[in-house]
């Protein structure tokens, strides 16, 4: 057995499990789940109708590149959602499709990271646990960077050691963040290009969460955006996930793109040509369906900020919550241990939420998810505002 998988750590929600072994929940309140970040809005039917009327492309073999059409599709999106430069992305070199971003995010660490060089991989602390994972089975040591209310859940760059930039071969940004919703700007992704450059690693940008946001005026930026800001028009050092999961509630399709630096792409290419993981024909006419169209998109935005609003109107007068710029949680900072309210909220109210340490390690300067809970406001909006209902009156009981 490869004895890195001894190194892994249960998943949040094996946690969450065990937590609440034996607690039964009161008879008369159907359960409501806010534990989990899966989208629950309706899929486009017309993305629907796409796949059906191509699953004759079952009978062939899929590209690793993937088609085309699919890969040119992309990049138009790309261009035109972060104003990149005509020309400066050539979808037979920048891009690739991949199965949803998860398998991606894990990937990328396995043929990036050199592991006979005493490797760090940098990522944010609460984090995707993925990124974790992956780290640690490419060899190399997971470094986290906290997120906190001090720093308003951003990274602070200037707080990692010189040593520690020296060592590091790849650092995770999640932007939109992963549970906290904050969003690095043009300026702080600038700055840590600039230190990739002198520091020589590569920078992966999770941007999963980046068609969820509140003002339609300011939708987040973007890493390739910011490198094409500053003249990088190679987007040397650079590679973004993106996934029609969040974006377009089609979680169960898998279906994702990396895009970036040329000869990181092809190297990942090579890598996915042993690890057999190309998108099916159907799969690919489905998602080029979903990423040529906005309408959807701006629909769902809408849902989410109409659940937000209804939502953080109750529990605002007994928890610590704001509204935040993009994503789809809520992150509030609690009274009392987060695993305590967790139990407590389901044994009183039948309502499940994750602690905030479950998706966070212990550092020197404490765990930055302690006494917070992620609340994944993915229900429909009578389901939100009843679990938003059962929080407050949980929370005047304490």
């Amino acid at each position: 057995m490869n004895p890195d998988l001894a190194r892994l750590q249960p998943y949040p929600f094996e946690r969450l499990a065990s937590l609440f072994a034996g607690v039964t929940p009161p008879g008369g309140l159907s359960p409501i789940r806010l534990s989990i970040g899966e989208p629950r809005h309706a899929a486009p039917a017309f993305v629907a109708e796409t796949l059906t009327q191509h699953l004759q492309g079952l009978s062939q073999y899929p590209s690793t590149r993937g088609g085309e059409s699919l890969r040119e599709t992309i990049a138009r999106w790309l261009q035109r959602r972060y104003q990149l430069p005509a020309g400066s992305l050539d979808p037979a070199r920048h891009l690739l499709p991949v199965n949803g971003t998860r398998e991606a995010l894990f990937a990328i660490a396995q043929c990036i990271v050199d592991r006979g060089s005493a490797p760090l991989v940098l990522m944010p602390n609460p984090f995707y646990q993925i990124y974790e994972g992956a780290a640690l089975l490419a060899g190399a040591q997971p470094a986290f960077y906290n997120l906190t209310a001090e720093n308003d859940y951003l990274p602070d760059f200037d707080a990692i050691d010189d040593a520690v930039w020296e060592r590091c071969q790849l650092f995770y940004l999640c932007s939109p963040g992963n549970p906290a919703g904050r969003v690095s700007d043009l300026s702080a992704l600038q700055a840590l290009i600039g230190r990739a450059e002198r520091h020589d690693f590569v920078i992966v940008a999770d941007e999963c969460y980046a068609e969820i946001y509140l003002d339609e005026t300011q939708p987040p930026a973007g890493l390739l955006q910011a490198a094409a800001a500053l003249g990088n028009r190679d987007y040397s050092r650079c590679l973004v996930f993106h996934s029609l999961s969040k974006r377009s509630n089609l979680p169960g399709l898998r279906s994702g793109f990396v895009a970036g630096d040329a000869e990181l792409i092809e190297a990942f290419f090579r890598y996915r040509t042993y690890h057999g993981c190309a998108m099916p024909p159907a799969t690919q006419a489905a998602s080029h369906s979903a990423w040529s169209d906005e309408r959807h998109v701006v629909e769902n935005r809408r849902l989410y900020r109409e659940k937000f609003a209804a939502v953080t109107d109750i529990l605002v007068p007994v928890l610590e919550s704001t509204t935040p710029p993009a994503g789809f949680y809520l992150w509030p900072r609690i009274p009392i241990d987060d695993e305590r309210f967790a139990r407590g909220l389901l044994q009183q109210q039948n309502v499940i939420v994750l602690p905030g340490s479950y998706l966070s390690r212990d550092t020197a300067a404490g765990n930055p998810g302690a006494r917070h809970v992620r609340m994944a406001l993915v229900a429909p909006l009578d389901e939100c505002i009843d679990a938003a209902q059962r929080i407050r009156g949980y929370m005047e009981t304490l």
